[in-house]
């Protein structure tokens, strides 16, 4: 991928959250964050790469005592659209009768989430929340039969970038979240 190109992808984009769309998102998030986990010292568990940006921005926001880890699987690879999920690195915290709260950049098609909220409850967690930056309006895949716990945007099924979310691994450092031009 070429910088032309890669450039040429942002001036032809549309911006669809704007920073103030997304800081309105987080601080929406934390309040609800606050009131269902404060009280519960939770794990939350960051979805590398994707949730870096907005789960740093999120943690910020959240004033009650909690441990972050994350952990690293994926199913595109790289790609426009998923296949089997790779394990990367699993969290290194225990689990164990634990609150877990699962935080990713997007809500898709729902089977890596589903798959990770799966491990969670296998290593024991008390219990487990899922949380999503951006959910997408969409039909999930099959057999995905739940919705995250908590969503800081919702926006129309179009191939996204910006603020974590990537276009073959670039452009997840832009503070506001864009459409590819179909």
């Amino acid at each position: 991928m070429t910088i032309n190109k890669l450039e040429n992808l942002l001036e032809n984009a549309e911006c669809v959250c704007s920073q103030a769309d997304i800081n309105a998102a987080l601080d929406k998030l934390a309040e609800s964050l606050t009131l269902k986990l404060k009280d519960t010292r939770p794990v939350i568990l960051g979805v590398m790469v994707g949730a870096l940006i907005p789960l740093g921005h999120l943690l910020t926001r959240l004033h009650f005592p909690l441990e972050a880890d994350y952990l690293h699987a994926t199913r595109y690879r790289g790609a426009m659209r998923g296949g089997d999920l790779h394990w990367l690195v699993e969290p290194h915290l225990d689990l164990k009768d634990r609150t877990v709260l699962v935080f990713d950049d997007i809500m898709d098609g729902g089977l890596t989430l589903a798959a990770i909220i799966d491990y969670c409850k296998q290593a024991g967690a008390k219990v487990v929340y899922s949380a999503v930056m951006v959910d997408k309006i969409r039909t999930r895949e099959p057999g995905v039969t739940f919705e995250p716990d908590f969503v800081g945007l919702r926006v129309e099924d179009r191939f996204l970038f910006g603020f974590g979310l990537d276009y073959h691994g670039y452009w997840r450092n832009l503070p506001e979240i864009y459409a590819v031009k179909e």
